[in-house]
């Protein structure tokens, strides 16, 4: 059955609501007065020269992009070998390690923020970039362990049978059989984990310091005290780059095998 004009209009209406927010952030990124206002007198690329001129920004933003890629890899890279144990091993605790893994999902970030501050504080890595690292990856690796369980839970395991017939070891079967298998869940828990990371903030407000502040948490102390479109095109900057790095992705992967999976469409 067909959908009638009434519903396309519908679908229509829906999807341009939610993107209202995101299309206004836009524009008033491209005015040139200095305060939130519509572009209405001419477009102005002002605030984008002003953030890239700014050090507190762009040093914030390093920080994020450095923070988020080697969280994301470190959380991958303890998830799949826990996802291994967890769907092809039957052992004592199995249900107890599986909660622990995913406790962070039901601690509130501002309790794991209070509890990280006490922590690194007492063993003296208060405020370093190491700490940043460890709290991100503990608040992050639930996201990847998931997909890396839910790609192995549905992988079929005949062909790992024939190559242990055939004399091939553990490391060579994971190697040239279960990653290249699993490759679409291992890219998409690296993303999921790097965009987790990237915009974490409550967590972060207790563990960073002046010297490891990140984007967001720069982003939240300037609008304590400024009002003016810079916070807009930072924004803008953002939603830009992530547009594009989904562009990549579907160029390079395919955001159909990306996000659901091959052979799973």
């Amino acid at each position: 059955m067909k959908n009638g004009p009434w519903a396309l209009a519908f679908h229509c209406g829906f999807v341009l609501f939610v993107l209202a927010p995101i299309l206004v952030v836009c524009a008033v990124a491209f005015t040139p007065l200095s305060y939130l206002s519509l572009p209405t007198s001419g477009l102005s690329f002002r605030w984008f020269r002003a953030l890239g001129a700014n050090r507190q920004f762009v040093g914030a933003f390093e920080t994020s992009l450095w923070l988020g890629c080697v969280s994301a890899t470190c959380a991958v890279a303890i998830s799949v070998p826990a996802a291994l144990a967890i769907v092809r091993y039957v052992f004592a605790g199995k249900q107890i390690l599986l909660a622990l893994f995913q406790a962070p999902f039901m601690v509130p970030t501002v309790v794991l923020g209070i509890a990280f501050l006490r922590f690194f504080s007492e063993i003296g890595l208060g405020g370093s970039f190491v700490a940043l690292i460890i709290g991100h990856v503990v608040v992050v690796m639930p996201f990847a362990l998931r997909i890396m369980i839910s790609a192995l839970s549905g992988l079929d395991r005949a062909a790992e049978r024939a190559a242990a017939s055939l004399g091939a070891g553990a490391l060579t079967i994971f190697r040239r059989i279960i990653l290249p298998a699993i490759l679409p869940g291992v890219v998409s828990g690296w993303v999921l984990a790097f965009i987790t990371s990237f915009d974490e903030l409550t967590m972060t407000t207790f563990v960073a310091a002046p010297e490891t502040t990140t984007l967001p948490l720069r982003l939240f102390l300037y609008i304590q005290d400024n009002i003016d479109p810079l916070i807009a095109a930072a924004s803008a900057s953002l939603i830009g780059m992530t547009v594009l790095l989904l562009i990549v992705l579907d160029r390079l992967y395919g955001l159909d095998r990306l996000l659901v999976g091959e052979g799973r469409r």
